[in-house]
């Protein structure tokens, strides 16, 4: 195996935290709620075409709490135009961190 810290990432983690919190806890407004559909569309299709290995969430409705998405990219520059072109973060409703990620034990057939 390669040296790790030599090797350009091929996985790019973001996460995403809601920039109203009570969303969390009081449940998104019906406009929230359409972009959050919107968001949960756009990561779907990025894992149909084999972009996004896998998403989730911390179950916590307090500031603690975030989404992440683990995906592939070429480059930061792609990974970021991938993060930025999510409904919920070019709307302004989440804001979003990425971050260079290296799988070291994947799910069947991740690499």
């Amino acid at each position: 195996m390669a040296n790790p810290f030599f090797s350009p990432p091929a996985h790019y983690l973001y996460t995403v935290q809601p920039v109203r919190l009570a969303i969390m806890s009081e449940g998104p407004t019906e406009q929230e709620a359409a972009i959050v559909g919107q968001h949960w569309a756009y990561l779907k299709g990025l894992f149909e075409r084999g972009i996004v290995v896998f998403v989730g969430r911390i179950l916590r409705p307090d500031e603690t709490g975030f989404g992440h998405c683990v995906f592939r990219a070429d480059s930061e520059e792609e990974a970021r135009a991938i993060m930025n072109a999510d409904p919920a973060v070019s709307a302004g409703l989440m804001r979003a961190q990425l971050y260079p990620y290296q799988v070291l034990l994947p799910p069947a057939g991740v690499r």
